[in-house]
């Protein structure tokens, strides 16, 4: 082997130099074998470094016959094998094919000589070849390649037991561009094969790669057992991950020709240790600190020293929290997560928010967690969603971790409204940016690399949406990517309540997922219908393969260990200091009069919060709020606006300001305000008096949640607002007076009066809610709440076994009590067909199970209706950039003052860097509006943005853009359709 150099195997190239790297003179293309080698040396790297205890542990049972010396050799060479598909002339014509590779015309004929001069069998003709991709004849080669001397065609799979596991892994590889093929798809990619001389070099490529990484080729079909199912996800994710780091030309430079293969062995794994080190992949080491020395000067709450106790001492967990808000949940769910890292050697955490609000909030709180957490060095932590670069602390995060200096990249690479997908060899795109390694530090850091789509799982500290979560156990591109990052971890999920049943059904198959894995699960909520809970209790011992042995014990905490043994403790409801809140019930008033009478009530002072169902009727009180403020003496600037159609910086700046003013702690809380929100904004507030729209009754609990939330306020409020009360306004139905109107005028046939309501949310919940309410009224229709001891009870009562009544009020819940079901079978079907179970019936999932394609879409957006990954079933929103032509130039500004950067219609602009990049994209996401999905279905719907009008300047050309007019009139994209107005923001003509 040190004599190889004549060797034909070296004479196959992997990889090109793509246009920007290229220079005249340099070695075009790199031998695949070295890109093997550094993809197997980086899974070597990462499985030392990156890879957490019960991961190794699965991967070790299923590579290694439970040696994990033998596991970490056969992994690293599995994961080295991934593009053997490449030694092929269905691979190899593709040298200078295509808009990416025209520069390699004048050099491949070099290279083809050269080949065919060291024993390549390449064709004498590329015309007509049989094509496939190189994934899919890795696939179809490998086993017999690995020890498979069934006499079976190629492509087609023996019945041999004994070789289940190498066909299995041939599988798993031949995934490894995001879609696991089926038999069809590799039977079809023997064809292109290449013939028995091909063969050879496959098994040269084979027998060096084993060499140099100290495999034992005739041990393999003994090793080889993946019969967990998270072992062949484990594997997928672990190859991607490898494969897209050892990508980067910059840190992987090209395999010199005069060396021995023994020597691009050794300099492939010190290429993968330093990428490793600069991308920060190491796994956490957590400190060795207490409760007060991750947050001085705080004692653990009730709560939180009740989950302290029932933590088991060692091996994963789920741990289930229900409590009021300002708790401690947070707090108390990093504290798990430091305490099972430290047990079982976590790689990280990941942070799951129900939307991307609070996203950059949270990343702050666990940036601080991190100062006392992160025993020693830089640490990254990634904000995980589609526009993170919106948020300010993304950037700061990156300038900490490049404070060296900066590389620039393309623009494109970071567009918005493109597909973030990493790819690699022929797709001719470099996965990685540049980091620079700045040791001696101690805090969080994050390389441009995990903006990345699904990248930023792989980050040892992650914030993202719960959209992760979702679509991590549904077969999208990478989907096996994404469930490996979560696997390395603890997953904490917030706000379990605030999920609609498919969300929470896929909850559950990701949590089986998870359990199998190894890793854990801490699940924060204000409460938990019983049947969810115990829903999430069995999904994790399913992945077990375990009973659950529930000690039968009360309280707010649940803790099943490894073993399925279910412990509950803390402060019984009944025991806890009680918060009590007076909830009225209402009619509601026409904006002016419900304006009106919130003015003139905190006229002498007081804070007020009402939160609507809808966008319209949020704008129609904050327009009468408006024009009755001087009448009641009131500044416009007291009164605020909060919802979703809002651009991006306005809805952000509105959200810390109405945060800095009533936060907790906030040192400069006004004498009166009046804050009018929607659903799901201004979250972590206190309020003195509270308006909500009729909705769900954990909802309404939630929001009771920011009424005297912050004791230190007490003895500022005015005598009105003195006690906690929350009004709750409803309409009443004019043909059965007695009874709210919840539901939607198209939900009952004949009906002329509806409530849009009744479409935000089931009109069942609303119809139990309000009853649920009104039996606990006194005379005087006031109801007196304790928190949280009357939390359970209100819950069940929506949520728990149906409600019955009488006359009207029985053919109301009999009508909506249906309606919910079909809903919900729709919603439980739905999440039984798009996800996939590691178990089914007792049976663990085989590779046939993981197989998926172009029809299922990216996660985010692709396929086709019916088979595609959605992390919800509500129709996804629209995103497009609202820009301003008050004159003749694009501005972003009504004014006219800020200028649009754009840089023409073929060119970069010149001199463009990484910074710039990152600011420019920064900017048009803090000008972006979301459009509610429902807008573009129907008879009246908008059209989508395909039809648009496209803006042919960078790097506008990659966005949805809305061009308005001073007056806020929309003249491009939506023209006549859509109106923006910065006091009121979005709405639809």
């Amino acid at each position: 082997m040190t004599k190889s150099g004549d060797r034909a195997y070296r004479w196959v190239w992997g990889k090109t130099r793509d246009r920007r790297r290229y220079r005249e003179g340099q070695r075009a293309w790199n031998p695949l074998l070295a890109h093997l080698l550094d993809t197997g040396a980086t899974a070597r790297e990462l499985w030392d470094r990156f890879l957490p205890g019960n991961v190794r542990a699965v991967l070790t049972e299923a590579f290694g016959g439970g040696d994990p010396a033998t596991a970490r050799a056969v992994v690293a060479f599995l994961a080295a094998l991934h593009d053997l598909g490449k030694a092929a002339p269905a691979f190899l014509g593709q040298f200078d094919q295509g808009e990416t590779r025209s520069h390699l015309r004048k050099v491949r004929p070099v290279w083809e000589e050269a080949a065919r001069s060291h024993g390549v069998p390449l064709p004498d003709s590329w015309n007509g070849l049989p094509w496939s991709h190189h994934q899919h004849i890795t696939a179809a080669t490998l086993p017999r390649l690995l020890g498979c001397d069934c006499p079976v065609a190629h492509g087609q799979q023996c019945r041999a037991p004994e070789h289940e596991g190498l066909y299995a892994v041939a599988y798993a590889l031949g995934g490894h561009h995001g879609h696991v093929p089926g038999a069809d798809t590799v039977g079809t990619a023997t064809i292109a094969r290449g013939g028995t001389d091909w063969d050879d070099v496959r098994a040269d490529l084979v027998e060096v790669t084993a060499a140099v990484l100290g495999v034992d080729l005739l041990r393999l079909t003994a090793v080889v057992a993946p019969a967990k199912p998270a072992a062949l996800i484990h594997l997928m994710g672990l190859v991607i991950m490898s494969d897209w780091i050892a990508s980067n030309d910059g840190r992987y430079p090209y395999a010199d020709l005069a060396e021995p293969d023994e020597a691009w062995w050794q300099a492939a794994q010190g290429r993968a240790e330093e990428a490793v080190t600069a991308l920060c992949l190491d796994r956490w080491k957590p400190t060795q600190v207490t409760w007060q020395q991750l947050w001085p000067g705080t004692e653990p709450r009730p709560v939180q020293a009740a989950a302290l106790d029932l933590m088991p001492a060692a091996g994963q967990a789920l741990v289930i929290v229900e409590a009021p808000p300002a708790t401690g949940k947070t707090r108390l769910a990093l504290w798990c997560a430091h305490h099972l890292a430290s047990r079982n050697g976590y790689q990280g955490l990941y942070v799951a928010m129900p939307t991307k609000a609070d996203t950059g909030r949270i990343a702050a709180e666990v940036q601080g967690f991190m100062r006392a957490a992160v025993a020693d060095g830089d640490a990254t932590l990634a904000v995980v969603h589609a526009d993170a670069l919106e948020q300010q602390i993304v950037h700061a995060l990156i300038d900490a971790e490049r404070s060296g200096g900066e590389e620039s990249s393309p623009l494109d690479a970071l567009a918005a409204g493109i597909d973030n997908t990493l790819k690699s060899d022929e797709d001719e795109r470099d996965p990685t940016k540049a980091a620079h390694e700045h040791p001696g530090r101690d805090r969080a850091v994050m390389d441009p690399w995990y903006l990345n789509r699904c990248v930023g799982l792989m980050a040892t500290f992650g914030v993202g949406t719960i959209d992760e979560v979702m679509l991590a156990a549904q077969p999208s591109k990478h989907w096996m990517l994404r469930l490996f990052g979560l696997s390395c971890k603890t997953v904490i999920i917030d706000e379990a309540h605030a999920y609609e049943l498919y969300q929470q059904e896929l909850l559950g198959t990701t949590v089986q997922w998870l359990a199998d894995a190894g890793s854990s699960v801490v699940v924060l909520s204000n409460a938990l219908p019983t049947a969810v809970r115990t829903a999430l209790t069995a999904s994790w011992c399913a992945g077990l393969r375990v009973e659950p042995a529930d000690a039968g014990d009360e309280g707010p905490v649940t803790v099943v260990d490894a073993a399925g043994h279910v412990r509950r403790g803390g402060p019984l409801p009944a025991d806890t200091p009680q918060k009590v809140t007076t909830v009225r019930l209402r009619c509601e008033e026409d904006p002016v009069g419900l304006a009106s009478e919130l003015l003139d009530r905190a006229r002498g002072g007081g804070c007020v919060g009402v939160v609507r169902n809808r966008v319209d009727t949020a704008v129609a009180l904050y327009r009468a709020a408006l024009a009755g403020a001087a009448v009641h003496g009131w500044d416009e600037s007291e009164i605020l606006l909060l919802h979703e159609q809002f651009q991006t910086h306005q809805l952000r700046s509105t959200e810390e300001r109405i945060r800095s003013l009533l936060g907790a702690g906030a040192p400069s809380r006004p004498g009166r305000l009046l804050v009018i929100t929607t659903q799901g904004t201004a979250q972590s507030v206190d309020f003195d008096f509270m308006v909500s729209d009729l909705a769900p009754v954990d909802l309404l609990v939630n929001r009771m949640g920011s009424l005297h939330r912050d004791a230190g306020n007490a003895g500022g409020r005015p005598g009105w607002c003195e006690l906690p009360q929350l009004d709750v306004l409803f309409k009443a139905d004019p043909q059965e007076p007695e009874l709210p109107l919840i539901e939607p005028p198209r939900l009952r046939p004949g009906r002329r009066t509806g409530n849009l309501d009744g479409s935000t949310y089931a009109p069942y919940t609303l119809a139990a809610t309000f009853r649920t309410l009104r039996k606990r009224s006194d005379q005087e229709g006031r109801i007196s709440l304790c928190l949280p001891r009357d939390v359970a009870g209100l819950v069940t009562s929506v949520y728990g076994p149906r409600q019955t009544g009488e006359g009207a009020w029985a053919t109301l819940l009999d009508r909506t009590w249906n309606a919910w079901l079909v809903e919900l079978a729709r919603e439980r079907l739905a999440a039984e067909y798009n996800g996939v179970c590691p178990y089914v019936e007792g049976d663990p999932a085989t590779v046939e199970w993981l197989i998926s394609g172009e029809l299922n879409g990216v996660g985010e957006k692709g396929g086709v209706e019916g088979l595609r990954a959605v992390p919800r079933l509500s129709a996804p929103s629209v995103n497009a950039v609202c820009l301003y032509r008050p004159g003749e130039d694009l501005t972003h500004d009504a004014e006219g003052e800020q200028l649009v950067e754009i840089w023409g219609k073929h060119k970069l602009k010149k001199g463009l860097t990484a910074v710039d990049e990152r600011r420019v994209k920064r900017t048009l996401l803090l000008h972006t509006v979301s459009m509610p999905g429902k807008w573009f279905e129907g008879q009246d719907r908008l059209p989508p943005p395909e039809a648009w009008d496209r803006q042919p300047y960078k790097p506008l050309d990659r966005w949805n853009v809305l061009v308005f007019d001073a007056t806020g009139a929309c003249i491009s994209g939506l023209a006549g359709r859509v109106h923006y107005d910065g006091r009121t923001g979005l709405r639809r003509l």
